[in-house]
């Protein structure tokens, strides 16, 4: 953990991470996954990671990455990387291939040793069950622990509809899930939905929240940084993080489109990277309130949010329980309005207003989008308030020593000043006929 002294335990653990996504990638579940590894050999572990060649979200290998096999140390973490196959389209047969050989890679091209706990991570779903197949057969008295980040089989039926397909992944992700020793999930309803949906128990399954990956900063000029990027005169809209098909980016141009028409001094910028950003550029074409940004470094990314009117996280129609979107930590911390284009019902409109952080409107209603921008962006007091509730809500429930310590206690490892007891890992001979079958 940044900047914390810890108490290095007498008996190190050996624990194996295996999860597809690393740093250098900085959006999405990566940034987790290193800071985790890294607390974790603060506290005396060794920890070895297999993971791929750095690809998110341009789904493209970074230049200086790319050999079959490489292995390096990231601030005590030795790092495998295992080339696998990267799909130009993210989605099905091709999608489903990658995830296939990033499996078959991790788990027979080395690097998971002989580990204490291995501690796998969900998405790539067929990776996880490729390397949870493999663990049981090679190392059956090892605990194996799955992070859910994110829930395939509901991400399935709410963007591409029920059907056999979603049968398939719920079918494979309930069965890792209940073979597994312990589930960590990161919001409460997705407990409820992995208990209720998949059958696990819920004795069996840990809550741990995301938290802010960014470091530490100061405040930020406002004034300076947007005149650097060019927004004195306009109220800007700042969407960060991938451009994939659940974010349904398209309405977001929608709404560009309609508030240029309106003659509304609203400027829409979509910063990062993804699958879907080549089409949604193309899509933009003709908008004069449209910016695309690059993905930017911790200072830069911290400053362009501290900027922004109004952060935006967007999900496409129908998207309601699959993710809860990581940017919502960093939007917390940056201290600014959050606006959340969603279901009114779902995980991401609860958690906005659970931290009475902004606000929200559905998903697909561009005008309705544009007028609650444009109501957040004029109302500076309760700007001011949104932006100090979600701050005041990311300290007090998404620290990352909170989540360090339960991801302790999870896996085994002894803590600092024994703030909690270890969670046992049940073995699976201790369940059997305890779990009921999946809905």
């Amino acid at each position: 953990m940044r900047g914390e002294t810890v108490t290095v335990p007498a008996q190190a653990h050996a624990i194996s991470i295996v999860g597809i996504n690393y740093p250098p990638e900085r959006t999405g579940i990566a940034p987790y996954t290193g800071a985790l590894a890294r607390a974790l050999v603060n506290r005396g572990c060794q920890v070895d990671v297999t993971t791929a060649h750095p690809h998110y979200p341009e789904w493209r290998i970074y230049d200086g990455f790319g050999e079959w096999s490489r292995d390096e140390e990231d601030r005590g973490v030795t790092v495998h990387r295992r080339l696998h196959y990267v799909p130009k389209k993210t989605q099905g047969l091709q999608r489903l291939l990658s995830e296939i050989t990033f499996g078959l890679r991790s788990s027979f091209g080395g690097g998971i040793g002989k580990p204490d706990v291995i501690l796998m991570i969900s998405p790539a779903l067929f990776s996880t069950a490729i390397t949870g197949l493999w663990a049981r057969i090679r190392h059956p008295r090892t605990p194996r622990v799955v992070w859910v980040q994110d829930l395939y089989g509901q991400g399935v039926a709410e963007t591409a509809g029920s059907g056999f397909v979603e049968k398939v992944m719920r079918a494979v992700e309930g069965y890792i899930l209940r073979k597994a020793n312990r589930v960590v999930v990161i919001h409460d309803r997705f407990k409820k939905d992995v208990c209720e949906d998949y059958g696990v128990d819920p004795e069996h399954v840990s809550v741990v929240r995301n938290w802010t990956h960014i470091p530490a900063h100061g405040a930020v000029d406002r004034a300076s940084a947007r005149e650097d990027r060019g927004w004195a005169e306009e109220s800007v809209v700042l969407h960060a993080g991938n451009m994939g098909v659940k974010q349904g980016l398209d309405h977001v141009i929608y709404a560009a489109r309609r508030a240029q028409e309106r003659g509304e001094a609203l400027r829409f910028v979509l910063l990062g990277g993804g699958a879907e950003r080549a089409r949604l550029e193309e899509l933009a074409e003709g908008l004069d309130n449209v910016d695309f940004l690059d993905c930017l470094d911790d200072e830069h990314y911290c400053s362009a949010l501290g900027a922004a009117d109004v952060l935006l996280v967007h999900e496409a129609p129908g998207v309601m329980e699959m993710a809860v979107p990581s940017k919502l930590t960093s939007y917390f911390d940056a201290a600014r309005p959050v606006l959340a284009a969603t279901s009114l019902t779902g995980i991401t409109a609860e958690e906005v207003e659970t931290a009475g952080a902004g606000a929200v409107v559905a998903s697909g209603d561009p005008d309705a989008l544009v007028d609650a921008a444009l109501a957040l962006a004029a109302d500076q007091d309760k700007a001011r308030e949104y932006g100090e509730n979600g701050r005041a809500y990311r300290e007090a429930v998404l620290t990352e020593s909170a989540a360090i310590d339960a991801f302790c206690a999870v896996l085994g490892v002894p803590l600092p000043d024994t703030i909690a007891e270890p969670v046992p890992l049940q073995p699976e001979r201790a369940r059997k006929g305890k779990v009921r079958p999946a809905a």
